[in-house]
């Protein structure tokens, strides 16, 4: 039976209206994780007023042993 493991990370946009986002930054670090064997799963946005505060990803990877 396959068993899994799983990790989250969040971000918070930046700017006066909170809607700039590093890509180039969190490419990176995406990849990382992709290399490490995380698969991502999810990504959810949570907003107060319109506004993103902070998004959310989460990742699976298979359990090794």
């Amino acid at each position: 039976m396959k068993k899994f493991e799983y990790k989250t990370f969040k971000t918070r946009p930046k700017g006066i209206w909170q809607s700039a986002l590093d890509t180039q930054e969190l490419e990176l670090y995406l990849n990382k994780l992709g290399n490490e064997g995380w698969e991502l799963v999810s990504a959810i946005g949570t907003n107060s007023g319109g506004a993103t505060n902070e998004i959310v990803f989460l990742f699976k990877r298979e359990k090794l042993g």
